[in-house]
């Protein structure tokens, strides 16, 4: 199964200058308890973002440059190539960035959203879901605490059968 996995704004602002817009240390977790043990597919601006490789996923990383390398990640030039590296019958997630979430909207299956209870300003934006085509089975909300600035709300949505 394809399934996405974000963090959103309200206003589904993702990030600015290849940074995310918050801290949400639960959501940090949510993130890897759900992506362990799993391929992640990303854009390579979205890799650089990262503190490093994360351990226990294996690393799928789209760019168009060629020479691009990174140590202990595999490179594809396009989100059906980093498909065919992931094993069949097998949930792979989409990290993002934008562009790679945007490809991937039409064939994912799932999509785990992390609603995050704010407008923001930025300059990557995570897709409008349609409702003819998305459901959300379930939620389940966060207030903003001591270590969380914003509220924010987990999100799972299954692609409607029709």
């Amino acid at each position: 199964m394809i399934v996405i996995i974000a963090a959103a704004a309200n206003n589904n602002a993702l990030g600015k200058d290849n940074k995310m817009l918050w801290h949400l240390p639960d959501d940090f977790k949510h993130f890897k308890a759900l992506t362990t043990g799993h391929h992640i597919i990303m854009g390579r601006k979205t890799f650089e973002s990262l503190p490093g490789v994360l351990p226990n996923r294996t690393h799928i990383i789209i760019t168009r440059q060629k020479d691009f390398k990174a140590s202990g990640c595999l490179t594809a030039q396009s989100l059906e190539h980093a498909l065919q590296m992931a094993p069949k019958g097998e949930d792979v997630f989409v990290i993002g960035g934008a562009e790679i979430y945007r490809l991937a909207l039409p064939i994912a299956s799932k999509i785990e959203l992390t609603r995050v209870h704010t407008i923001a300003q930025a300059d990557a934006w995570f897709p409008e879901l349609d409702p003819e085509q998305w459901e959300c089975i379930s939620r389940a909300h966060h207030d903003a605490d001591d270590r969380h600035a914003h509220a924010f709300t987990f999100e799972t949505y299954l692609r409607k059968r029709h």
